[in-house]
């Protein structure tokens, strides 16, 4: 077993674990819950692209071996031993980049408690740490004022401009990039976080 996975990550009430078989009644409700509001930051499926996973079941699967590959590691998000959401490390590329990028959705009734910045950190400090990789990258949408709210309280510099970047909500959609390396957070990104962190954090 490898440090890089599975692996439990927690600070201050927030747990990344990996997402499991047993969490798809809680994953369900959430999503059930949620829809409307997550829809429009959803991937979505382009015409002639691989169908997705037609059930929970079969989307852990394939998270799983693709985790068990190194190129995914798919967290479930907890707040005090509560399912909240869903964090996934993915597109791990190892040789000369040592790169990967980081998606997210987050249930409704845990949004602005500052859940999904200290998630991100711990996964972006396990990926320089554990994971051994140089540099993390996070797509947002330029109209999703959530996600670009978690890069801002991380200090994650925008990078670029993508446009028709990810297939979301049934269209090609533009996205802003942010990205850290490893040498731009020396101590951790969670420190960082907890040394700026106000009162919403």
């Amino acid at each position: 077993m490898s440090r890089a996975w599975p692996v439990r990550l927690t600070s201050r009430g927030v747990t990344l674990r990996p997402l499991s078989y047993a969490d798809a009644g809680p994953w369900r409700s959430a999503r059930s819950r949620n829809a409307a509001w997550l829809l429009p930051w959803d991937a979505t499926v382009p015409p002639g692209g691989d169908a997705r996973p037609t059930s929970y079941r079969s989307l852990v699967r394939r998270l799983h071996s693709q985790a068990r590959q190194g190129v995914t590691y798919p967290f479930a998000v907890e707040v005090d031993d509560t399912f909240a959401g869903q964090l996934t490390v993915n597109n791990v590329v190892r040789g000369s980049a040592l790169f990967a990028s980081i998606g997210y959705w987050l249930d409704r009734d845990f949004a602005g408690r500052g859940v999904m910045p200290r998630a991100v950190a711990l996964a972006v400090d396990h990926c320089f740490t554990s994971v051994g990789l140089h540099r993390v990258e996070i797509a947002i949408r330029p109209e999703n004022s959530n996600s670009l709210r978690v890069v801002e309280k991380l200090g994650i510099r925008e990078i670029g401009y993508a446009p028709r970047y990810l297939h979301i909500d049934g269209a090609w959609r533009d996205h802003r990039l942010y990205a850290i390396t490893a040498e731009e957070c020396p101590g951790g990104l969670l420190a960082r976080l907890d040394a700026g962190a106000g009162p919403d954090m």
